[in-house]
C-alpha cells in the first residue's frame, strides 16, 4: 500500500452517470431459451447434471458443483434441456454450457422447498443448494465466504452497496425494492456466524436508499455508513477501510481484520431463498448506454441471450461500437449478442462508436498521476514497463499481481495510456513464466 495516501482517500472521481436510478425494476418476458455456462463462478466449474431431451423445471439442478470453490448451476425455466453445448467466456476461455428451452409453463421443481435451517452448518448447507455466488460482479461462492476459517475472530458484516461505476444503480434498487430482504439478510447471517455488528456501506449519491435502510433498522448493531462518492468505493479494502479504520494486509482477506464483506443483493437473496427455497435462477441488471432505446432496470432469467435483453429494452437506436458486461471501468466486452446474462452481472451497457472510441495515446509525461490515484499504491508506469521487458522479477518486485484491475490508472492518465489492460497481461504473463 502507498504510504502517503490511505485507500479510501485515492482512487478517482468518476462521471456520476445514473440515469435509471429512479426507474422501478421490470420483469423481462420469457427468452426463446436460456444458455447456462458451468463457469459463473470463482473455482471450479459445475459438471451438466442434465442430458439432451431432459425435462426440467424452474430450480431443478442442471450443473453440480465442481468442488467446494464451486456453485450449483440452477434452471430459471420450466422446459426440455436442447443440448450440452461449448460456448466462448467473456475472458475467452471455452465452458460447457447447458441450453434449455422454454415450455411457457415455469412450472417450480417438485423438490423446492424453503430450507430448513436451525444452525450454522445447516444455514452454510442452505447457502450453498441456492447456488449464491457474489453477485456484486466478482463471483465468489458465497457458501465459502460464509465459511472462514477463523470465524470465532469475525466480529463485523459489511454490506457493500457503494455502486461506484458509472450507468449501475442494480445495487440501488435492491436497497429502495428490497429492504426488507436486505435487512433480514443481515439478521440471518449476523445470527447463524454470530456476528455482532453489521455496517452497511452507501454512497451519499444514493439518498433515497440510506433514508431507506436508516429508517428499516430495528435491531442492535446495525448501521448505515455514508461513503464518499469516489471511485473505487466498492472495493474490498477501500471498503473495509472507510467503513471500519481496518487495513487488510497483503496478500491478505477481509477475514483477516475480522470482517465478512457481502454485496446487498447477495444478501437480499439469502433472506428470499430462506423463505421459498427458490435458487439464484434471476438477477436484477441495469440496462442503459447511450444507444439502448429504453434504459432501465431489469430482472431477467439467467442464461437469457444479451440480444433479446436489448430488445427487451427498445433495441438499439444504432450499431453498436461496444457492448459491455458491467460497468466502463470494470466491466467485460461482449464479443457476442448471443452471449448469456451470467449469475453476476450487474448492467449490460451497450455505446455508440463516439461513445466507445479509445483515444489515442500520446508519450507518457511522468506525472504520477496513475500511482498517486491507486487505491492499492500500485506503480502503473513501473509495471507496465517492465512488462514491454518481459521482466517478471521485477513484476513480482512491483505486485504486479495485486492489481484489481479497476482501471482508475487508465482512467486519470492525461496521456491516455492503455496502463490497465496492459497490467492486465502482466498478470497473465505472471501466471505463464515469463511467456506474453
Amino acid at each position: 500500500m502507498s504510504k502517503f495516501l490511505k485507500r479510501s482517500a485515492q482512487g478517482a472521481g468518476v462521471p456520476h452517470e445514473k440515469g435509471t436510478s429512479n426507474l422501478e425494476t421490470v420483469k423481462m418476458t420469457l427468452p426463446s431459451k436460456i444458455v447456462l455456462s458451468m463457469g459463473q463462478h470463482i473455482g471450479a466449474p459445475a459438471a451438466p447434471a442434465v442430458a439432451k431431451g431432459d425435462q426440467v423445471y424452474v430450480g431443478t439442478v442442471v450443473g453440480r458443483a465442481g468442488g467446494f470453490v464451486s456453485a450449483d448451476i440452477h434452471s430459471g425455466v420450466s422446459g426440455t434441456v436442447a443440448e450440452i453445448t461449448t460456448i466462448t467466456a467473456p475472458n475467452g476461455a471455452k465452458q460447457t454450457a447447458v441450453v434449455i428451452t422454454p415450455d411457457g409453463e415455469q412450472k417450480l421443481d417438485p423438490a423446492i422447498a424453503p430450507p430448513q435451517v436451525t444452525d450454522l452448518k445447516s444455514f452454510q448447507d442452505a447457502v450453498r443448494a441456492s447456488g449464491l455466488v457474489g453477485l456484486g460482479g466478482a463471483g465468489f461462492p458465497t457458501a465459502v465466504k460464509l465459511a472462514p476459517k477463523n470465524l470465532d475472530e469475525i466480529d463485523t458484516l459489511l454490506i457493500n452497496g457503494a455502486e461506484c461505476e458509472p450507468y449501475i444503480t442494480s445495487d440501488n434498487r435492491c436497497f429502495i425494492e428490497d429492504t426488507r430482504h436486505v435487512l433480514n439478510g443481515i439478521k440471518q447471517v449476523m445470527k447463524y456466524l454470530e456476528i455482532p455488528k453489521c455496517v452497511i456501506g452507501i454512497e451519499g449519491n444514493k439518498p433515497e436508499a440510506i433514508a431507506k435502510m436508516k429508517a428499516a433498522i430495528d435491531a442492535p448493531g446495525i448501521e448505515v455508513k455514508e461513503l464518499p462518492c469516489r471511485y473505487p468505493q466498492g472495493a474490498e479494502k477501500v471498503l473495509i477501510e472507510n467503513c471500519t479504520g481496518r487495513e487488510v494486509p497483503f496478500p491478505g482477506l477481509p477475514s483477516d481484520v475480522g470482517v465478512v464483506v457481502m454485496n446487498v443483493t447477495s444478501v437480499a437473496f439469502v433472506s428470499k431463498y430462506l423463505e421459498t427455497g427458490i435458487p439464484l435462477t434471476t438477477k436484477r441488471l441495469t440496462v442503459d448506454g447511450d444507444i439502448v432505446a429504453k434504459p432501465q432496470n431489469v430482472e431477467v432469467i439467467i442464461g437469457t441471450p444479451i440480444r433479446e435483453l436489448l430488445d427487451f429494452c427498445g433495441g438499439l437506436t444504432a450499431e453498436p461500437g461496444k457492448v459491455l458486461y458491467g460497468g466502463p471501468m470494470m466491466g467485460t466486452c461482449v464479443a457476442d449478442l448471443d452471449q448469456p446474462i451470467l449469475k453476476n452481472n450487474n448492467a449490460v451497457l451497450a455505446f455508440s462508436e463516439k461513445m466507445a472510441r479509445i483515444p489515442k495515446a500520446t508519450n507518457c509525461i511522468h506525472c504520477g498521476r496513475c500511482t498517486n490515484a491507486c487505491p492499492l499504491g500500485l506503480s502503473a508506469k513501473e509495471i507496465v514497463q517492465a512488462y514491454n521487458k518481459g521482466n517478471v522479477e521485477l513484476l513480482i518486485e512491483l505486485n504486479a499481481d495485486l492489481c484489481m484491475s479497476c482501471g482508475t490508472c487508465s482512467f486519470v492518465c492525461p496521456a491516455k495510456r492503455p496502463l490497465a489492460p496492459s497490467i492486465a497481461l502482466a498478470k497473465i504473463m505472471m501466471k505463464n513464466g515469463g511467456k506474453k
